[in-house]
């Protein structure tokens, strides 16, 4: 499998990834949904934890500031993203490992991480990829962990349709406007799959869903060997 699929870079263009801090902090309340993502994983000293699709680092950074005693894994296959990502957590003086590399092919083992993040990712991803990133998202997970993401939702009023409508023009998103993600997340094999929070931006609807991988689940691997 190829470890450079297609995505959409941050605001679709790579000459814009040096704004995206900036044009996030000022349009759309990014630290505030990134906060209440970590609230609801109540992470704990230990754990191992995984921001797949890390882009500039803002929430990997969050993560550890929040909870030190966590191991926090960064990816994304954004060099220009990850680059501002080492520098912001250089600066901050934080040690997590942030590493070149695809969601829709994770290179970690079966079954390494207590918890998986992902925020404003998935709308980067065309359908196929989307789905491929949850189930590689459910295979690194333990037994009895959880896949938290915040990404665009279902409009619920006129203003709402009207933004997501137009921002799918520029994103791959329909799927989010449908409702799919929940879909794809329990197709994955998550169960149970929650919508937590609804927040409106001047981008458009974004949810936060908590994903659970069942603890009485085998294993991918024990799968396998059954299936052997």
């Amino acid at each position: 499998m190829k470890n450079h699929r297609r995505y959409i870079p941050a605001f679709h263009f790579h000459w814009l990834t040096r704004w995206y801090d900036p044009m996030m902090q000022c349009f759309f309340p990014e630290t505030g949904i990134k906060a209440a993502l970590i609230a609801q994983a109540g992470i704990q000293s230990g754990q191992t934890v995984l921001d797949a699709g890390c882009g500039t680092g803002m929430l990997t950074l969050l993560i550890k500031q929040t909870e030190p005693g966590v191991a926090v894994y960064g990816l994304d296959m954004d060099f220009q993203a990850l680059n501002i990502a080492r520098a912001k957590t250089g600066k901050a003086g934080e040690i997590v490992a942030l590493q070149l590399g695809s969601a829709v092919c994770l290179p970690y083992a079966d079954e390494s991480f207590d918890c998986i993040f992902t925020s404003l990712m998935l709308h980067h991803l065309t359908r196929q990829d989307k789905q491929m990133m949850l189930r590689e998202a459910f295979r690194v997970l333990k037994p009895g962990g959880e896949l938290h993401v915040a990404d665009f939702g279902v409009p619920h009023d006129v203003a709402m349709w009207l933004i997501s409508c137009f921002m799918r023009w520029f994103e791959e998103i329909h799927d989010h406007i449908l409702g799919l993600l929940p879909v794809f997340m329990a197709d994955a094999g998550f169960n149970p799959v929650q919508e937590t929070a609804r927040y409106q931006t001047l981008a458009g609807p974004i949810s936060l869903y908590r994903a659970k991988k069942s603890g009485s689940n085998h294993s991918v691997r024990e799968k396998r060997d059954i299936a052997a």
